[in-house]
């Protein structure tokens, strides 16, 4: 699902990701009519696009459709770090999985760092493709320890890991795990390439036409959109959240985070590498060449989506943090991001659920979809050709380990009944007339809730607020000026319309 350029003049910077801003807009047809071919891959981020390339390229017939123009949701707004080291992940994989399983998991990422490798070579994909180090870093001595234990851990599966105490960072740091050998790129120039060798000899794109509804009648799957539908003898679904997911309820395991990230120029040069910190708020740091120097990305203060805050001071505590670590001449952009954190913090890959077997899912990376994105595709275009994977065991969506996940399955399920369905946290108050120009609340307007936002022309655009994918109440997001919600990540524009799924009607007009 696509995201709606941030758009608020009150913050410093292009309110835009990079990416998107140094990138050719896409123009693929939508869909007119029905059609039918091997595969259907609904959702245009590296998980879809790297997906329907694979099978495009084992002869098979593919549509790949997306709500919007392709890369431009969670992929484009992402900080493009292609490794295997993710955070702390290794240690408690261990713990809750065993080996072999933190194996696959370890396994799969590295793997993709070089599937994306062998491509760019293949193709000559001109996307600032860039082996770096990657390294998690402790910022106390509270959390060396834990950041020794992740680098024995990883080197265990066989990672190419090492403890360090030299972070070539600024700021006061206690040693680091470091990951020889990951990369960086620029991810829409990678997969606008990928994508245009997907259409031809009967597979094609369809931008603009949201999926509705997905049948599945063993061996036929019949995908219903806004335009007409397509036929398949199985569909993909890499729409960042899976819009059908009440097979699987997967409502119930995933709960949606965002996060923030600053485009800036630094006084100093950047030192080689990747860097994240290891525990409390997130802190993560990398660069980019670009024609007018290098831009250095900082990333970090993620909170659930929807809380009722002021999300712009997210951007400004952040760039805050930055001016404290670097000597920032400028910021130059800004952007946010939306992810999926499983239950047990791995991503749910493979059938959607049983007497589903036809329809596949990717969802619930946490953060690290560069990755997880493409070993996704590899196993899903395994699978759809019949051949068995070595990491599909640790990924398969109808895990349940009680030691691992149910504690996180109660507590969020519980917090989402009594936090968020009927609004708990977005209490009207106030009147019309309380509302300036710029700023979004809940109101209670003729005995009806109503979500509402002035425009700095005076404009008031009302809204019902209640999400129409479960029925939990949106909160007004002021940085980006949307209507977010906070139990499963919908989000709508001020007029209500939907820019991220897993909703797919729009909100009502207030009244409606």
């Amino acid at each position: 699902m696509g995201e709606s350029p941030e758009r608020n003049t009150d913050l410093p910077g292009i309110a835009e990701s990079y990416w998107i801003a140094t990138s050719p807009e896409t123009g693929f047809p939508s869909l007119d009519g029905d059609g039918r071919v091997d595969v259907t891959v609904i959702g245009a981020g590296i998980a879809g696009i790297t997906t329907a390339f694979l099978l495009k390229r084992a002869g098979l017939t593919v549509a790949l459709i997306d709500a919007y123009r392709i890369v431009t949701g969670a992929t484009s707004h992402t900080t493009a770090k292609i490794t295997s080291l993710h955070r702390l992940i290794y240690a408690d994989l261990i713990d809750r999985f065993g080996s072999a399983k933190a194996q696959q998991y370890a396994g799969a990422n590295q793997a993709a760092i070089e599937t994306i490798a062998s491509l760019v070579r293949e193709y000559n994909i001109p996307c600032s493709f860039e082996r770096k180090p990657a390294c998690t870093y402790a910022e106390s001595e509270n959390s060396r320890d834990r950041v020794a234990a992740e680098a024995d851990a990883a080197k265990s599966l066989g990672l190419p890991a090492t403890f360090t105490e030299d972070v070539p960072l600024p700021a006061r740091t206690y040693g680091a795990v470091r990951f020889a050998d990951q990369a960086q790129f620029h991810p829409l120039k990678y997969l606008l390439r990928l994508a245009s060798l997907v259409p031809g000899d009967g597979s094609q794109i369809f931008e603009k036409t949201r999926a509705l509804e997905v049948q599945d009648d063993g061996g036929r799957c019949t995908v219903r959109t806004e335009r007409g539908t397509v036929t398949a003898r199985a569909v993909v679904l890499t729409t960042h959240y899976p819009f059908y997911d009440s097979p699987g309820f997967y409502f119930a395991r995933m709960e949606p985070s965002r996060s923030y990230v600053l485009g800036v120029r630094t006084g100093e040069p950047f030192p080689d590498g990747m860097f994240i910190n290891a525990e409390g708020p997130t802190h993560s740091w990398r660069s980019q060449p670009t024609d007018a120097g290098e831009l250095v990305l900082v990333g970090g203060m993620e909170h659930r989506t929807g809380e009722d805050v002021d999300t712009r001071e997210h951007y400004r505590n952040l760039e805050a943090y930055a001016r404290s670590v670097y000597p920032v001449t400028s910021v130059d952009y800004h952007w946010s991001a939306q992810d999926y954190i499983t239950n047990d913090g791995v991503p749910y890959i493979g059938p959607l659920a049983a007497g589903h077997e036809n329809v596949y899912i990717a969802t619930g990376f946490r953060k690290w979809g560069m990755t997880n994105g493409t070993a996704a595709a590899t196993i899903l275009a395994d699978m759809i050709q019949g051949r068995a994977s070595p990491w599909a065991e640790v990924y398969a969506p109808d895990r349940f380990k009680p030691a691992a996940s149910v504690r996180r399955f109660l507590v969020h399920n519980i917090e989402v009944a009594e936090k968020y369905i009927g609004g708990a946290i977005s209490r009207p108050a106030g009147d019309l007339a309380d509302v300036p120009p710029g700023e979004g609340r809940i109101l209670m307007i003729e005995g009806q809730k109503a979500g509402v936002f002035r425009d700095r022309e005076g404009r008031v655009h009302a809204v019902n607020p209640t999400c129409t994918h479960l029925g939990c109440v949106a909160t007004w997001n002021s940085a980006e000026e949307t209507w977010d919600c906070p139990c499963h990540g919908s989000r709508y524009d001020a007029d209500g319309r939907v820019i991220h799924g897993p909703a797919v009607k729009d909100l009502a007009p207030r009244g409606g």
